[in-house]
């Protein structure tokens, strides 16, 4: 199916969340990614359904290509890398869990390794405790949190979580990994159980409420930090428009060939059948397309930078119009140009839902 051997997989819901945000995973050069493929599953003759077969997030050459500590280890020289942790919202086995500040603690599991020694322990809470108070200073000009914590990786993470309007992006499955090497630090990644909130952003997604309490953790202090800030500026200069722009053919590559699929899926669980394929990828497209704009629009600045910067970064003059399908119609100099120039139906118009009748102009 065109992944790399493994023996671990998962068959996960079938979304268009998930087709839009392990793509942008890889459009946003994530460390690693999952890959997944649609498969429709017969078990022992009963048709169950369509699914997506996931990676799943494991040490290993084809997927978090790390050092892999070993369980027990009580090397000290070996065990300050080769780990894979989550930050969670439930409580499990393998995990620790320390105060993040006087509202809410920071649970951590441990995934890689998972039978830990007493050594193990020890370094994994203190190493996280130091973490903490290194990201939680009152120093907004401090670099110790940088020597920990890999500040690109982390705006990566962190713009995707914006793109997608992600509440759960700094909540739980937070994955974190770090080498063993001169010079290792903990590296945010990879993404995992994305959904998008489908709403209009009216500030940062970990401020923003949703219907379930939620601990946005760190990223409320991170992004206090200039070097967070400057760094968030930069990948996103890397990735937009050019880059992220593909989003959107991707989503119709993978999700319109989908609809029989999709129709049977509904049919075996009763589901609404209004969910088409062309009204998924268009609610995906729309979104995405809204949040980007907005992110454009609010790229984070430090209130302790010492350089003036300005919220916005690419400032592109044209009016652009797609139709619902998410296809590049036209850009226009205007909206009136833009208006007189189309044709009676429904548009969106630099990311807004617009009914354009014959008499406009």
């Amino acid at each position: 199916m065109g992944m790399p051997k493994n023996k671990h997989w998962a068959l996960l819901k079938p979304t268009e969340n998930t087709v839009a945000g392990l793509q942008l995973g890889k459009l946003m050069n994530m460390s690693w990614t999952p890959s997944f493929r649609p498969v429709e599953v017969v078990l022992n003759g009963d048709y169950i359904g369509l699914y997506f077969l996931t990676e799943t997030i494991r040490i290993g050459k084809n997927r978090v290509n790390i050092y892999e500590q070993q369980d027990k280890e009580t090397n000290p020289e070996l065990i300050s890398g080769g780990w894979l942790v989550e930050v969670d919202n439930y409580h499990d086995e393998c995990q620790i869990t320390i105060p993040e500040n006087n509202r809410w603690n920071l649970t951590l599991r441990y995934h890689s390794p998972e039978d830990l020694s007493d050594l193990q322990l020890q370094w994994l809470t203190n190493e996280f405790k130091a973490i903490n108070t290194a990201i939680y200073s009152t120093d907004k000009n401090s670099t110790a949190w940088e020597e920990h914590i890999d500040v690109e990786s982390m705006a990566r993470f962190f713009i995707l979580q914006e793109v997608m309007d992600n509440p759960d992006g700094f909540h739980g499955s937070f994955y974190l990994h770090k080498d063993l090497k001169d010079g290792a630090k903990w590296v945010a990644g990879p993404i995992w159980d994305l959904v998008c909130y489908n709403r209009e952003k009216t500030d940062y997604t970990f401020k923003m409420k949703v219907h379930y309490g939620f601990t946005p953790h760190w990223i409320g202090e991170i992004i206090q930090y200039d070097s967070f800030c400057q760094a968030v500026r930069n990948v996103w200069r890397e990735v937009y428009p050019s880059k992220l722009s593909e989003i959107y053919d991707y989503i119709d590559d993978i999700v319109l060939p989908l609809e029989e699929a999709w129709k049977n899926d509904c049919e075996r669980w009763n589901d609404d059948p209004t969910q088409t394929a062309q009204l998924r990828a268009d609610r995906i497209k729309n979104a995405l397309r809204r949040n980007m704009e907005w992110f454009n629009q609010h790229i984070p600045v430090s209130p302790y930078t010492s350089i003036p910067m300005t919220s916005t970064l690419y400032v592109d003059e044209k009016i652009k119009v797609f139709n619902l399908q998410g296809i590049l119609i036209g850009e226009f100099s205007n909206l009136s140009d833009a208006k007189s120039n189309l044709r009676h139906g429904v548009y969106i118009i630099n990311g807004e839902k617009m009914t354009i009748n014959a008499s406009s102009g």
